[in-house]
């Protein structure tokens, strides 16, 4: 591992942790050169299904993506960063686990609701109306009244 202050590629683990959630590893390194001490982590290297767009483009999935739409339908809402963290992580896993190579744009965003549909009901609403794309404002009334009812 190269050190992250002088580049030397002389360093030493000097202590290794396993994360409470058992999902990293923590490793406190020493360089041999400058004598400095950083850390690193180890995860797998899983990899995210690719996700098709409605028009047939193939773009990589970007978790940072995720969670920006995630926040936007958020802000101003009284929901935890620690709630939206764990929201992301289970749309994540749900991806990773389907085993699929690829996904769909609209299965993808029908995960994003689900979860928004557990933190805050106007973030729902918010991202389904943009996402869902209403023609008209009965489409949104349908949409607010199914989520008054639940």
């Amino acid at each position: 591992m190269k050190c992250p202050f002088c580049a030397n590629a002389d360093t030493q683990v000097i202590d290794t942790r396993v994360a409470e959630d058992a999902t990293f590893i923590k490793r406190r390194r020493r360089c041999g050169a400058c004598d400095k001490r950083f850390t690193t982590y180890e995860r797998p290297d899983l990899s995210f299904p690719v996700i098709v767009k409605k028009d047939g483009r193939r773009v990589d999935f970007k978790p940072e993506k995720l969670r920006a739409s995630m926040d936007l339908a958020l802000r101003k809402r009284p929901v935890g960063i620690e709630q939206v963290d764990s929201a992301v992580e289970r749309i994540e896993e749900t991806l990773l686990t389907t085993g699929l190579r690829e996904i769909a744009s609209n299965r993808l965003g029908e995960l994003v609701m689900r979860e928004l549909r557990r933190l805050d009901k106007v973030a729902y609403v918010r991202f389904a109306s943009v996402y869902r794309s209403f023609e008209d404002i009965d489409e949104f009334k349908t949409l607010v009244d199914e989520v008054v009812r639940t």
